[in-house]
């Protein structure tokens, strides 16, 4: 029998999947794994949607996505973030995942190396070794409130770097950089001659801490990837895009019709209806989650259980090293088959991850208060 690729086979498991999997063979799961959002999708969006499958507008688009649809994504970032770029530079995909992939398919070769956080989302692990390239994490620790060292930094450049992944808001952490922190990052970059790949899915869920877009401050070396799943709720919409300098409109041309020729029209058609309709159900959102990691926080703080304050995301990143025996991926398994909470382990977004989980607080306010009620007394 023919063998799969030695590069198949290095792409590692998503430990958040495998918890999330097991939990759906078992009965009354309390879910806080997976970075789902509870509030519904708003209705202008879905009548959006539905109007274009009941009119059949269901053929295909151009590879980048519906003119209107780009346009109006480049009208938002020059509004929202300050990125001046016009429709073509905009790419719409079936979520941030694939905007992420062809980010990296137009700038890594074989054998180069991307600088990813650790802890860092596990798409930024997987995605460069799918295309015969190496993740080398750099750490964010916590006594530096998990943000990146310029200095660390410049010790893992190699002849090999080609580039450095940034995710402001964080996944898994709920940390937003300051502009200083952004600005000695695009530094660092040109310092090195590298491109910066940004992701920004969270940046509608920031507290206290503006978001500020790399792009804004050095267009010609900085792609962009974003998403409706989370600001609007549409996970399983599947529409992301990704931006990028002047350039490469045939390349990416090509590479979307490799992949996925377009993205469905009406999910382009919902997508459309959520940026030009009325907002009131990303603030609504902002608020919800916000009050919620606010109650959850109270909770632990009540309970003397560690974490990490997020300044974005509607994630909480909670220390459970007093209980989890250097082996939080294992802990995170028995946690559920025996109190019933699935929780992701922080070990599924690096080395550094070892000793954290991360708890998703877009779940109902009862469901998140429950589930932490369930860890163990330190």
């Amino acid at each position: 029998m023919p063998s799969y690729t030695p590069n198949a086979l290095a792409v590692p498991e998503s430990g958040i999947r495998r918890i999330h999997e097991i939990a759906l063979t078992l009965d009354d799961v309390v879910s806080l794994a997976v970075g789902e959002p509870d509030l519904p999708v708003a209705a202008h969006v879905l009548r959006a949607a539905s109007d274009a499958w009941l009119e059949d507008d269901t053929r295909y688009t151009a590879n980048g996505g519906i003119p209107p649809l780009r346009a109006a994504i480049a009208a938002k970032l020059r509004r929202d973030n300050g990125i001046e770029c016009g429709p073509d530079q905009v790419w719409v995909t079936p979520g941030a995942t694939e905007a992420l992939y062809l980010a990296l398919a137009l700038i890594l070769a074989p054998g180069d190396e991307v600088l990813i956080p650790d802890p860092g989302y596990t798409t930024f692990t997987m995605a460069p070794r799918m295309q015969f390239a190496e993740p080398v994490p750099y750490r964010l620790a916590p006594e530096h409130d998990f943000l990146p060292l310029a200095a660390e930094l410049d010790a893992l450049v190699t002849p090999r770097t080609r580039a450095i992944i940034l995710n402001s808001p964080s996944n898994p952490l709920g940390v937003v950089f300051p502009e200083a922190v952004v600005r000695e990052l695009v530094a660092f970059a040109q310092r090195h001659d590298l491109w910066i790949l940004s992701d920004e899915v969270y940046e509608a869920f920031t507290y206290g801490l503006p978001h500020i877009s790399p792009a804004s401050i050095d267009p010609s070396r900085v792609l962009t990837v974003q998403s409706f799943s989370k600001t609007h709720a549409l996970t399983g919409g599947r529409v992301g895009y990704l931006v990028t300098p002047p350039g490469p409109t045939g390349l990416l041309r090509n590479f979307q019709e490799a992949l996925i020729s377009c993205v469905n029209t009406p999910a382009q058609r919902a997508a459309l209806a959520a940026l030009e309709g009325p907002q009131d159900a990303v603030v609504e959102g902002a608020r919800h989650y916000r009050e919620n990691l606010r109650a959850a926080t109270a909770l632990l703080d009540a309970r003397g259980i560690g974490y990490r304050e997020p300044d974005g995301a509607f994630y909480l990143w909670v220390d459970v090293a007093y209980a989890s025996g250097g082996d939080v991926a294992r802990w995170a398994e028995e946690f559920l088959r025996e109190r019933g909470v699935a929780v992701a382990p922080g070990s599924a977004f690096g080395r550094g991850g070892e000793g954290w989980i991360r708890v998703c607080a877009a779940a109902a306010r009862d469901d998140l208060l429950e589930g932490l009620s369930r860890l163990p007394t330190p």
